[in-house]
Formats: structure tokens, sequence, C-alpha cells
């Protein structure tokens, strides 16, 4: 990108998280002044929360195959993520001096498992390219002059930049400024906003008290979850979740979130099935329970010949009842196939992502407003949604990267 804006032209980024800040780097290293105004007294506030148990920056899986985890919108993602994939992502990370290494479930993550050294190295680059970050600026849409207005601890101030690009992300952290305050303020000016909902959240299950206060916080695995979604296709995945006080949560049930949310808003609720034991097939569990008992109890014996016990057991019970345990064909079944039924997604408030969101259809290819030249939209605030595994944040640097490539086009093109 040759640099060829004057050096005065100011650009406002409203959120201070991956896309924002991707955004400022872009438009920065080309000589465009960039204000990044962000409510929390420091930015990349929910970035950093995600490091605590390690920052899973990306997925190390083959690039093709890593596309298809945006659903639908992978078309409209595609180009932006061919632009920055996740090879590109690592090189970026490299290049702040922090080295990142590829777990065995083939996510990628920071050496130090810690998401702030790489913030506090690109932070300080920022501020090296002449960034200026304005913390504790939320902002409260347009005033009737088109001035971008923020309330601060100062008071209320207002700016009118050459180009704005919104990422404020969704609606799941309010704590930490992710709270859909935004969407109103879009609709006023006519941009379309998807109802946003719950991604990548646990989901609600009637248990019964036992259940829910014993094994609350229990890891039930492994498992393979099978369910049928809303368009009759049949998914199939093996992994661990956990059970909640309210249900069911943890990585296998996120990725399952957005089936398992549709079957729910077109049923009235959802029905997974648990194979609890996926390495066995349904005749081995037959035969395996078949065996005498001897003067072994009904748990002893499962715990014995099939492995199953603590919550498992309980989930058992829960579902089938003690009488139906006693059929051991019905028993074996139940093991392969386990009915579970999901009444509703946890709040908005508990998931970790948010689906819905700006409307593509409002935007260009550099993710403009079409109704509303020089303003720009990056990051979770648009309506697209991935499981967890560094789709989200590799999404988010995308599509921050494109924005910021599409203002500096924008803009370069209006000086001419």
């Amino acid at each position: 990108m040759k640099q060829t804006e004057p050096q005065n032209t100011e650009v406002a980024i409203v959120g201070g998280g991956p896309a924002g800040l991707m955004a400022a780097e872009v438009l920065s290293a080309a000589g465009v002044k960039v204000h990044v105004y962000d409510a929390m007294p420091s930015p990349g506030r929910k970035f950093l929360l995600a490091g605590i148990g390690g920052l899973n920056i990306t997925h190390s899986e083959a690039h093709p195959q890593f596309c298809t985890r945006y659903f639908e919108k992978q078309s409209t993602l595609q180009p932006m993520l061919n632009e920055f994939s996740a090879e590109h992502l690592r090189a970026w990370v490299h290049g702040l001096g922090v080295e990142t290494f590829v777990g065995t479930s083939g996510r990628v993550f920071p050496k130090e498992m810690k998401a702030a050294p790489l913030l506090r190295a690109w932070l300080q680059r920022l501020r090296a390219q002449g960034v200026s970050l304005h913390v504790r600026h939320r902002w409260q849409g347009w005033n009737a002059e088109g001035e971008l207005v923020f309330s601060t601890p100062q008071g209320t101030w207002q700016t009118k930049p050459a180009a704005t690009i919104l990422a404020l992300g969704g609606a799941s952290w309010p704590k930490l400024g992710s709270d859909g305050a935004w969407v109103p303020w879009l609709k006023q000016q006519h941009i379309t906003v998807n109802p946003l909902d719950s991604a990548n959240c646990g989901f609600e299950c009637a248990w019964s008290n036992y259940l829910a206060e014993k094994f609350s916080g229990a890891p039930v695995k492994p498992v393979t979850l099978k369910m049928v979604d809303v368009n009759g296709n049949a998914l199939e995945k093996q992994g661990e979740f956990v059970l909640s006080r309210h249900g069911v949560e943890g990585s296998l049930i996120y990725a399952f979130s957005k089936p398992i949310r549709e079957a729910i808003r077109a049923n009235g609720e959802a029905t997974v099935e648990l194979d609890l034991l996926p390495g066995k097939t349904l005749d081995r569990v037959r035969s395996d329970l078949g065996k005498s008992r001897g003067g072994h109890s009904l748990p002893s014996h499962l715990k014995n010949k099939v492995g199953i016990s603590g919550v498992k057991l309980a989930l058992l019970h829960e579902v089938l009842g003690k009488a139906a345990l006693e059929n051991f064909d019905a028993l074996a079944a139940a093991l392969k196939a386990l009915p579970i039924r999901l009444n509703n997604p946890r709040p908005i408030d508990k998931a970790i992502s948010t689906a819905g969101g700006v409307a593509f259809e409002n935007l260009n290819k550099h993710l403009m407003v079409k109704h509303k030249p020089g303003v720009f939209v990056a990051g979770e605030m648009l309506d697209w949604e991935a499981p967890t595994g560094g789709y989200l944040l590799t999404a988010c640097f995308a599509t921050g990267r494109a924005a910021g490539m599409g203002a500096w086009e924008w803009l370069n093109a209006k000086a001419h």
C-alpha cells in the first residue's frame, strides 16, 4: 500500500478490541492519523479475558476447511480470510515478537499462553505509528450534525472525522464494553441490524434438583454428540461438555450452538443424542452388558463391563429412570444414543459470543455502509458467527484489516 494519503487525515475507530486495533494498524501504517475510542479504562479488555485460560489465537487446520467454520457467511468472509488467514495471523503475531505453538487439538496459542504480552507489544507498535488511544470514551451515536458523540469523565465530546470504523463487538460481555448499546443508533441511521442472540453458549435443560446439585460442573467425556438440524442434515462430533445447574455447556455444546438454537426457534426445543461410549459399537455394548452380573449391583456391573459411572450413570438415571435401566436392550441403545432435550439458550450476557448484527447487505465489499459513505463496520458487530477454537478471533482480525484497507482506499479515492 503506497502512502499517498495526507498525513493530517483523521479516522475515528470506535472500539479498542482486535478488529478496531487491526484497522488502526493498517491505517496508521499508511500515514493516516488514527484515533481509537474505547469505553473501558484500557483497550483490549475482552481480548485479555479471552486469554486468561490460554489465548487461543487461531486454528491450524487447512485453510479450505477453516473457512467452512463460518456457516452460511463463508462466501462473504472468504475474501477477507484469504487476505488475512490463520497463517497470516500467526506470522503477524511472530512479528510482534511472540512465538506460537499448535496444541494437540490443532488450536494455536502464544508460547506463553497469555494475551497480555501480545497486547502490550501491539499497543506499543500502534503508539509508535502515531495512533492516539482515548479510553473511557463511550460512544453515544451521531448528533444532528453527523458528529460522533462520546460520553467521557469530563463530559460530552463530539468529533467529525474523515472516516469512521465501528468495531464495538456484540452484546455478550457487557462488563467489558460489549453491550450491544449501538443497535438503536445504527437502526436510526436505517442500517439493518439482525437481532443479537447467544452464540457459543450453554443451553438450559430441566434437570432434577439431585442432578443439578450433585453433578453441576462435572465434565462429561468422552462423548459423541449427534443431532439433525432444521434442514435435515445429520451432525456429529466427538468431544466433551460440562453439566451445569442450568443444563449443558462447554466446547462440544458450543460447536453445536447454532443448529441447537435454530432448532429451538423452529420447534420450541431441541433434542440431541449422546453416545456415552464412542469407542464401542452397539453390538459390543449389548454383548458386554449381557455378561453375567453375578452378585454385583447394576452400577457395579455398568462400571466393570462398560466403564459407565459417575456423571454418565447419573445422566442415564435422569433420562431413563430406574426401571428402564434393568432392560439391557433399552440400556444399550441409550448408552449409544441418550436423548437430551434442550429448552433455551443461556442469556446473551452468559454467552461467549454473539450471533446476529449488522447485515452484510448494508455494506459494500470493503465493509462500508452503502448509504453512509465513510462509515465502516468490523468485527463481531457484523452478522456472522463461528465456533470457538480460534475462528472468532481470526475473523475479527480479518474484518478489521478489511475495514482498515477499505477506509484507506475510500479516503485515497476521495482525495483524488
